[in-house]
């Protein structure tokens, strides 16, 4: 099974295939995600520093490009957590918590 580790933060096994926007919640990581894990909002950002999850999706270039965040910032490993499924280890660093925020999290995602 593969670790998740979290930038200044802790680490911890998930289960493979588990979608990182839930693992991070699970673990007491409070990352916001607005849109119930539909690749909308874009608050479950995270910057990923390791792992091979730096390909960014179709589906997140267009949120990125809606919510009109700058290009060169996604190229370089910025991603949203509720399109990554965990498969190898990785180590984030979450972008928008409830902590950094003073946001509420919306609709838990769908796995």
């Amino acid at each position: 099974m593969p670790f998740i580790t979290v930038f200044g933060g802790k680490t911890f096994e998930v289960e493979a295939g588990k979608k990182l926007v839930l693992a991070l919640e699970d673990n007491d990581v409070n990352i916001l995600h607005q849109c119930g894990g539909k690749a909308k909002c874009t608050t479950c950002r995270v910057e990923v520093l390791a792992g091979d999850y730096m390909d960014v999706s179709k589906i997140e270039k267009n949120a990125f490009a809606i919510k009109n965040i700058d290009e060169n910032l996604y190229e370089d490993c910025l991603r949203l957590s509720c399109q990554i499924r965990v498969i190898e280890d990785i180590t984030v660093r979450p972008i928008m918590t409830v902590e950094n925020t003073g946001g509420q999290r919306g609709p838990r995602p769908a796995d």
